[in-house]
Formats: C-alpha cells, structure tokens, sequence
C-alpha cells in the first residue's frame, strides 16, 4: 500500500499542473499572449542572463504544421546593451507542452534589440528591471 501511494505522490509531482506552477507569469504581449518564466532556470554567466520563456498563444496560432498553443525559448539577455539573443524554440500543439510541432535551434545565436510589446522585451524588462543589471527575476 506505501508503494502506491508513493506511486501517486510521483504521478502528482510530474502532472501537468505541477509543471505549470514552475513557471512565473510576467505579462501579456501586445497581442494578448501571456508570457511567463522559469525562475529555476535562470543563470547568469559573464553577465548574461539565461532562462527559459514560455508563450500561451490565445487563440492558437494556425501554422502549416499545426497549430501553436505554445512555445518554449531558451534565450540569452545583455542587459548592459538591452539586447536578447535566442538559442532555441519549441513550440507545441497543446498549452501542457507535450506535442511539439516544431522546434528551431540556432546554432550561432545573434543578440539583437527587443522590440516593445513582443515576448523578449517583457521578459528582457523583467530579468534586468531598472536596477544595473540585476532584474527581479535574477539570482544574486
């Protein structure tokens, strides 16, 4: 009997629901997707912050693959040049993150600027904040 509920226990701790409350919602773009971090993956290295963002699309956005719920991006963040620099992206068919549709790796990853209202700059303006590099969201 502890074994099944041990099993449970486990079952519980990888469900979906568990997976959600890893990450931290930190606003909506400016069409309506709500973009969310995972504080636990967020590492900063030589001054770069790196961590992982989601995107729920609302509605789904239709694509000749299938359609996007939502992604998944593991990105790079200068805040001393406020330029965002992304190394891959998943996007998946359901907003669990089970069925990926597609999925794109950079192999040499470009900083670039982040434009107002899209995912990078809510997630650039939430890791750096307003202080000299150190965000909210950034370990100290």
């Amino acid at each position: 009997m502890r074994n099944l509920l041990f099993g449970y226990f486990l079952l519980g701790a990888v469900s979906p629901l568990a997976a959600q409350s890893a990450w931290k919602e930190i606003g909506k773009t400016s069409s309506g997707n709500t973009v969310y971090v995972s504080p636990r993956s967020i590492k900063t290295v030589s001054g770069i912050i790196n961590a992982r963002v989601r995107v729920r699309f609302d509605p789904p956005v239709q694509t000749p693959q299938g359609p996007w719920a939502s992604s998944h991006s593991d990105a790079m963040f200068d805040c001393a040049k406020s330029t965002i620099a992304v190394k891959q992206t998943i996007y998946y068919a359901d907003e669990q993150a089970t069925r990926v549709v597609e999925r794109k790796v950079n192999a040499k990853p470009g900083y670039g600027p982040a434009l107002g209202g899209s995912m990078a700059k809510l997630a650039l303006d939430y890791l750096c904040g307003q202080g000299a590099g150190r965000g909210r969201g950034a370990p100290r």
